[in-house]
């Protein structure tokens, strides 16, 4: 008979799989708000519940045995099993509560998250809002992020749950006092005698890609004076006249608006960039993801197309 952890064997399943999944012990301790001595003992009293090494344990690194693989893999389906009878159960009566954690590219997050956060905080009062920044792919499972926004022209399989919230684009753009000395360009190619801005992260790549209405797409590989992986940085300095720039749509449409800079190449804009959630990859979304992403639907999405119509109008 095994008896060990016969009181709390579901709790030492989510503390393994924590621990699989963010690549340590002490990740998975500050996500379940445990010690890293308290997750160890976990893992520990499953394994000799078991009689077999989970883990492998080195200075640097935690790696599966070929029977801890297997029993993760089992230890997903009985815990997704256990949440979707715990969610149907609760449907009813359950309320969005707790820490919703999210993560959003910087300035994307400024321009459409920050106006509806302060309702979204009204609305749920039980839900604390824990909202981080990252230029970069979001580590899900490491950070303990519920939920992410990000963009990019396509995702990788990266075994998280995606949902498409919509769609936005690029356009180039500099001030008139730059235009006004160097003259403005008439065709794509005379980008190449123009000091380029460009903006470069793990999204978007050195090159422009330039498209049209009618599907023609052009690809160049502009030169110039600085390349930053955040918008705000190229917006600042293309405002001081520094050179052209191509940036996403939110990050120049208040500039343009009012004079501050004039869109280049009007016909010309990059393909479509998908504005995609990001979930960890599990069956079952919670109370507060699920009010996030409607949230998100109802008020990010409408923009995003409004925001569009603007530049194609």
């Amino acid at each position: 008979m095994r008896k060990t952890l016969e009181s709390g064997l579901i709790h030492a399943l989510r503390a393994f799989l924590r621990v699989v999944d963010s690549g340590s012990f002490t990740a998975a301790a500050n996500q379940m708000d445990l010690t890293t001595a308290q997750v160890s003992r976990l893992v520990t009293d499953l394994e000799k519940r078991l009689g077999v090494k989970l883990l492998q344990r080195t200075t640097r690194r935690r790696v599966l045995t070929d029977a801890g693989a297997d029993y993760a893999n089992r230890c997903r389906e009985i815990l997704g099993l256990i949440e979707e009878a715990e969610v149907n159960a609760s449907r009813t009566t359950s309320k969005p509560k707790g820490r919703l954690r999210v993560q959003c590219m910087a300035n994307f997050g400024q321009h459409y998250v920050a106006p509806i956060l302060a309702d979204f905080c009204k609305a749920y009062p039980e839900l604390t809002v824990d909202y981080s920044t990252s230029q970069y792919f979001p580590d899900l499972l490491a950070r303990g992020v519920d939920v992410s926004l990000y963009l990019a022209e396509s995702l990788s399989d990266s075994g998280l749950v995606a949902r498409r919230l919509g769609t936005t684009f690029a356009v180039v753009c500099a001030s008139p006092a730059y235009l006004d000395r160097y003259g403005t360009p008439a065709t794509p190619a005379e980008l190449n005698s123009h000091a380029c801005l460009r903006l470069v992260n793990p999204s978007i790549t050195p090159e422009w890609r330039l498209t049209t209405g009618d599907g023609t797409i052009l690809d160049l590989s502009p030169k110039g004076p600085l390349v930053a992986d955040t918008p705000e940085l190229l917006l600042d300095v293309t405002l001081q006249g520094a050179g052209i720039t191509l940036l996403p749509l939110f990050s120049v449409i208040d500039a343009i608006r009012d004079g501050r800079l004039q869109r280049v190449l009007p016909a010309w804009r990059s393909p479509d960039i998908g504005v995609f959630a990001l979930l960890p990859s599990r069956h079952f979304m919670d109370a507060k993801t699920r009010a996030w992403l409607e949230w998100a639907d109802k008020r990010v999405s409408p923009q995003l197309c409004k925001d569009a119509a603007f530049f194609t109008h």
